[in-house]
Formats: structure tokens, C-alpha cells, sequence
């Protein structure tokens, strides 16, 4: 499937949080777990601890255009849950890309 599909159900984020294994950088944690769709969603969620609305919405949009950046080369079959931290909007993509990639490849998730 092309673009990106994204987790909107309470109970999806609940149960990454809960049954998902956790990957955490300075700037990115990164929820991983399985799901029977073969195909990846991503939810993505930031705290008011991170900043007024501009914060968080430059954390999204980081977040997003990194994911972007990998969306061909991650297995079909999982969803992810990316949670920004306090340094997340202050950062480059490069920095969120680095990362992300980071977590998961120790995930598994890439190809």
C-alpha cells in the first residue's frame, strides 16, 4: 500500500504501550509490535510537555517527513508508535532520521 496508514484507536496506542517492546534515543521513543494486516501504521504522539502547539506540530511534522524518508524500506506488518521528547523539536530531520533508524533496525523492522 502506498502513503502512510495511521493508528487512530485509543486501544491500538494502548496496546503498543502495553504488549510493544520500546525503543528510546535523546529525541525519539519508538514503540514497535506486530500486527496481522501486513501492512505498517504509525501513530505518533507528543506531550504538552514538549512545548506550546508550534512545538508539537514541528514534532509531528519531523517525525512524518523521517518516516517518509523510510517508509520502503520497513517489513510490512507492524505498527509503530513514535512519541517525541523534549528535544524533538528542536533538532534537525537528519537527528530524528538517524534515530528512527536506529531503533529500528534494533527492532527488526527493517529490511
Amino acid at each position: 500500500m502506498s502513503g502512510i496508514i495511521t493508528l487512530k484507536k485509543n486501544n491500538d496506542f494502548r496496546r503498543l504501550y502495553s504488549k510493544g517492546r520500546s525503543y528510546t534515543s535523546a529525541v525519539l521513543v519508538t514503540y514497535v509490535g506486530k500486527n496481522r494486516l501486513g501492512y505498517v501504521r504509525i501513530g505518533i504522539t507528543v506531550s504538552k510537555k514538549v512545548g506550546k502547539a508550534v512545538l508539537r506540530s514541528r514534532s509531528r511534522r519531523i517525525i512524518r517527513e523521517a518516516y517518509r524518508i523510510l517508509l520502503d524500506d520497513i517489513n510490512g506488518g507492524y505498527d509503530l508508535v513514535f512519541v517525541a521528547r523534549g528535544k524533538t523539536p528542536y533538532v534537525k530531520t537528519n537527528d530524528i532520521l538517524r534515530a528512527m533508524k536506529k531503533e529500528l533496525r534494533e527492532a527488526g523492522v527493517l529490511k
